[in-house]
């Protein structure tokens, strides 16, 4: 199943990475609205799904090799920062969820994980370029944001008994002394020619949406783009967390 969860995570984050400024911190959180403008109220139990996240190595050549004891070691750290965040949250924690790896794609449980990669890819589209990832409401014309999975995530309530699903995907990667020396001379050239040239290093950028259970709606989202942050240890997992999940209302 994380075979099948990587490609599309990888397609979302990479566009991000790719159309958004790594010299700074980037990252944009937006709570869903009802029909008169009010932000939803988040009442009920939350649960975890397990985070798509995976770590690689950028070459010099800007190769991104996944380094698995990093992505093993960061799909445990990550968690684990999330439940301590949320332990101030007045809302009621499920058990987490782990997604089977021999999952069928094909099952309800698949398709549901399919479905909201799907979302979370839209989102993400959207939001390219500092846009919010709204739509324009059909009755008034305002943006809004309006995303759903549908009725059929009724199926991983059952599973859980949670009311509330987050969904998480990071890619975080790290650059080697060659990668860093050839993007240090890269941005020189550029310089003296007056032009301002980052070929890139190492990044970590993520997505994570938080849906109703009992109706499908993404009821809030978050983008980050970052050129620094490291999930390989417990206090740079805890800093990601941290901006993974600002503005989340629980």
């Amino acid at each position: 199943m994380k075979s099948l969860a990587s490609k599309l995570a990888g397609a979302v984050l990479a566009l991000a990475i790719t159309c958004a400024p790594l010299s700074a911190a980037h990252a944009q959180n937006r709570t869903a609205t009802d029909a008169q403008g009010h932000a939803l109220k988040v009442e009920g139990s939350v649960v975890l799904i397990e985070p798509d996240i995976e770590l690689s190595l950028v070459s010099a050549g800007g190769l991104a090799e996944p380094r698995k004891e990093w992505s093993d070691a960061a799909r445990n750290l990550y968690p684990q920062a999330v439940r301590e965040l949320l332990a101030g949250s007045k809302a009621e924690r499920r058990d987490d969820y782990d997604v089977p790896d021999d999952l069928d794609p094909n099952s309800q449980m698949g398709q549901i994980v399919r479905l909201n990669q799907a979302v979370a890819l839209s989102i993400s589209q959207y939001s390219l370029g500092g846009a919010l990832a709204t739509k324009k409401d059909a009755k008034t014309g305002k943006p809004r944001m309006d995303w759903s999975l549908g009725p059929g995530v009724a199926g991983l309530r059952e599973a859980t008994g949670a009311d509330y699903a987050l969904f998480t995907y990071i890619r975080d990667s790290y650059a080697t002394g060659g990668r860093t020396a050839v993007r240090l001379l890269t941005m020189l050239a550029g310089a003296a020619v007056g032009a301002y040239i980052d070929v890139g290093g190492g990044s970590q950028v993520g997505v994570a949406t938080l849906v109703d259970l009992r109706t499908g709606q993404v009821v809030w989202f978050n983008q980050m783009v970052k050129g620094s942050g490291d999930l390989r240890d417990e206090k740079g997992a805890k800093g990601t967390v941290a901006s993974m999940l600002k503005g989340i209302p629980l």
